[in-house]
């Protein structure tokens, strides 16, 4: 088999990914050009396809950033809560509600169902075990809430079926570095809204 004939790994998709948000970080690229070009790489399915989304781009400037130093700069819970990923998760929600919420791990890949049930994820406290998450959807009469705290982009790959997909200003985030939430999947009679909170306030002990 030919290389660019041999599929594109996740591993692939991350690095032309990181190269796309160096560009925009020097200015080469516009939001709406790496907007258009991540989904161009999210589609692709080989090697050769990632290609020419890179193609006049220069190379990355120094060394990769590593997953593990990446990790140190996380505090000693969130690394030991990240170091425990298994790659992805599912969330199920049928003729009921799913709920999660607190200090809790975001696994590369979460996938959720929902049927005539509802689905509440607050990330506020949660641990993103890569700086770049998927949350695959499959709602039908049903609704999917997420909470994201300031500063984390979310990008709507949605498709939608008499239903739809609302974020309230995630989708505006331009900082190369920021985490981001990618949503993809099918509403169908159904829905998902997204909003940006900050971090909820830890009460004081009283001592």
């Amino acid at each position: 088999m030919q290389p660019e004939h041999i599929r594109a790994s996740d591993a692939d998709r991350d690095q032309v990914a990181e190269r796309l948000r160096e560009a925009l970080a020097e200015g080469r690229l516009s939001p709406v050009e790496l907007d258009e070009r991540l989904e161009a790489l999210y589609t692709a399915k080989t090697v050769g396809e990632l290609a020419p989304i890179v193609a006049d781009l220069p190379a990355p400037h120094g060394p990769r950033t590593s997953a593990a130093d990446r990790m140190s700069v996380l505090g000693p819970d969130a690394r030991d809560l990240a170091e425990q990923s298994k790659g992805s998760e599912n969330l199920v929600a049928v003729f009921g509600g799913c709920e999660r919420k607190g200090r809790w791990l975001v696994e590369p890949r979460t996938n959720i169902s929902v049927l005539f049930g509802g689905v509440d994820l607050d990330l506020r406290e949660a641990v993103l075990s890569q700086n770049e998450v998927t949350v695959q959807l499959a709602v039908i009469l049903g609704g999917v809430e997420i909470t994201v705290p300031e500063g984390v982009r979310v990008i709507n790959n949605t498709s939608a079926i008499l239903g739809g997909a609302e974020i309230h200003g995630a989708d505006r985030v331009t900082d190369p570095n920021a985490p981001v939430i990618r949503l993809t999947g099918t509403c169908m009679l159904g829905g998902v809204e997204v909003k940006s909170k900050r971090p909820k306030r830890r009460k004081k002990s009283r001592g």
